[in-house]
């Protein structure tokens, strides 16, 4: 992970300057801002590997910010981790559904937010395991377009493919039925959001006699997860 770039969003000095040397330290380039329009700024300038993004700024809130980079194509895809003293679920919940790819609570330890870190930039760039995808013997091939579970090839769909796929690479986050069409059917395509539920079902049930259909999860109210901690 040496020379990857972070971008530090955070209004505290003190933190700012603990988390810059922590990460620092860990082979990590940083640049800090103090708020959101320093960051939409510094993002002008050439985008990082990940955002590490506090939730309370000054003239409007991390949730804010992280909305308007998952809607602009530019930033779209930069990893965010929220930080933020809210560790009440339906806070995390909201920090999910924002865009945030993962959550971590203050005070943290500087070395669970580095390897917090660390799984999330491996996990935003699957092509670096050679297009394979794997969790506990569910194993998603992307070259050779095959899944298997437990070693059994699995059939499916194109588009319980794509579902799996895109799960696979960013698990345990929470997404809307809004951000499964707009990540996983074609750019465009005019697809109600019930469609998703359908397509659900059908790779739960692709999934469901090797036992991994609990790995898709429905969050009331928010949208879906992929995760073995079932």
């Amino acid at each position: 992970m040496t020379g990857k770039k972070i971008l530090l969003v955070e209004d505290e000095a003190a933190i700012r300057e603990m988390t810059t040397m922590a990460l620092e330290r860990a082979g990590f380039g940083v640049v800090a801002a103090e708020d959101a329009p320093s960051a939409e700024r510094l993002l002008s300038d050439g985008l990082p590997d990940l955002i590490l993004l506090d939730w309370m700024l000054p003239g409007g809130s991390g949730i804010e910010l992280a909305r308007r980079l998952r809607r602009d194509e530019y930033t779209r895809e930069v990893p965010i981790i929220m930080l933020t003293a809210r560790s009440e679920e339906e806070d995390r919940i909201r920090g999910f559904d924002s865009g945030a790819d993962d959550y971590v609570t203050k005070p943290f330890s500087p070395r669970e937010l580095i390897a917090r870190i660390k799984a999330v930039i491996r996990r935003a760039s699957p092509e670096q395991g050679e297009g394979v995808l794997e969790t506990k013997g569910l194993v998603l091939d992307s070259h050779s377009h095959r899944v298997s579970a437990n070693g059994n090839v699995l059939e499916m769909g194109p588009t319980e493919f794509r579902l799996l796929q895109f799960f696979m690479a960013h698990p345990e986050r929470v997404y809307s039925r809004a951000q499964l069409l707009d990540m996983v059917w074609s750019r465009g395509s005019f697809v109600e959001e019930r469609t998703v539920d359908v397509h659900i079902r059908r790779l739960r049930k692709v999934l469901e006699n090797d036992g991994f259909d609990s790995f898709i999860q429905t969050v009331r109210g928010a949208g879906y997860r992929f995760s073995s901690q079932v």
